[in-house]
């Protein structure tokens, strides 16, 4: 199913686009003080899902954004193919000198971050405002 990804975030403008990637996929990007934040939703296992997610996440570091926040609280299962997404929105952030943060993984998340030993790669936060504040520092 194609995505619906909605536009383009300008600075200084809170914005909200959704995108219906699969049934059991969904996220939202908005924009506070320059940082990306992308939630998502549901399930994130398929193909599909990631070009999605990393097209919008593109079209945002070619905005000019290049710190970004990554919310998991609302995911329920990620596997090896939505790891490896996030590995690669972490890069591209980092090769625009830019950086990206996860936000609120659920038990099972940070389970497999640990096994994975990604958990040394992301800096985790328990909320959004923290993840955002530390962008200031």
């Amino acid at each position: 199913m194609p995505s619906r990804y909605l536009g383009t975030a300008k600075k200084g403008i809170v914005i909200r686009n959704e995108s219906q990637l699969s049934q059991s996929m969904k996220f939202t990007i908005s924009i506070q003080q320059h940082i990306g934040i992308f939630n998502l939703e549901g399930s994130l296992i398929g193909e599909n899902d990631g070009i999605a997610i990393t097209e919008a996440f593109t079209e945002q570091l070619d905005n000019g954004i290049k710190n970004f926040v990554v919310n998991l609280e609302t995911l329920k299962h990620i596997n090896s193919s939505g790891l490896g997404v996030l590995l690669t929105l972490l890069t591209k952030s980092r090769k625009a000198g830019g950086e990206l943060v996860l936000v609120k993984p659920s038990d099972f998340i940070k389970n497999l971050l640990l096994i994975t030993k990604l958990n040394s790669i992301f800096k985790i936060y328990d909320a959004v405002e923290a993840a955002v504040k530390s962008y200031d520092s």
